[in-house]
């Protein structure tokens, strides 16, 4: 398990291929719900802003964006807290701290476009370091809510950021979605530092570890 990432080999980035004109529409739903190990988990940091109509848009840009594994995809988003990311963290990575999304696949996205629906897996994401990671980054927190949805389903989806070409091709196909959705690039101005946990990501943004 990797932050944004997975704990199995996914379909490579590059087998992803836009969407064309002509390409049948293909739905992306996503569930939304609450998940603390502790206790219930109440969300306060995106204000007036809801999760579920902005996790629904994040959704409907992707597959928008790029062909999807089946004509009906499905994932699910917790709405969770430090607390609970790090006690997930370590159980996966062996890392005993929070971090901002953990994506959870449930199987690797067929190759071949299949009818019947496809649930490709669970990201979850912690509300404090969300907030956290916001405020000193100077942005809103609903934009980055919608950054790391986009970033956990992408990995969920096969994109990863092991090395620089898949870094490369990933934080530019999030920077054209979250266009789409009227968030400016996140990773315009970013220092060339390497993401947290594993191997060091030779010089990617740590904004999504």
């Amino acid at each position: 398990m990797t932050d944004g990432g997975s704990n199995s080999r996914t379909a490579k980035s590059r087998g992803h291929k836009p969407r064309t004109k002509a390409a049948a529409p293909r739905a992306f739903s996503i569930d939304v719900t609450g998940e603390g190990l502790d206790q219930a988990i109440t969300w306060t940091c995106l204000g007036a802003h809801d999760p579920v109509a902005l996790a629904t848009d994040v959704a409907g840009a992707i597959a928008a964006s790029i062909d999807l594994p089946a004509a009906e995809t499905s994932a699910s988003l917790k709405l969770s807290d430090d607390n609970t990311v790090r006690r997930l963290n370590k159980q996966w990575r062996g890392i005993d701290k929070p971090t901002n999304v953990l994506s959870f696949p449930m199987q690797a996205p067929p190759g071949a476009r299949g009818k019947e629906p496809v649930e490709i897996g669970d990201i979850i994401i912690a509300q404090e370091t969300l907030a956290r990671e916001a405020a000193e980054m100077g942005i809103s927190a609903h934009d980055h809510f919608r950054h790391l949805v986009l970033h956990g389903l992408l990995h969920l989806l096969g994109y990863d950021h092991e090395n620089d070409e898949e870094a490369e091709v990933m934080e530019a196909l999030e920077t054209r979605i979250l266009a789409t959705l009227g968030v400016a690039d996140p990773y315009a101005g970013s220092d060339p530092i390497g993401h947290e946990g594993g191997a060091p990501a030779n010089g990617r943004s740590e904004r999504l570890r």
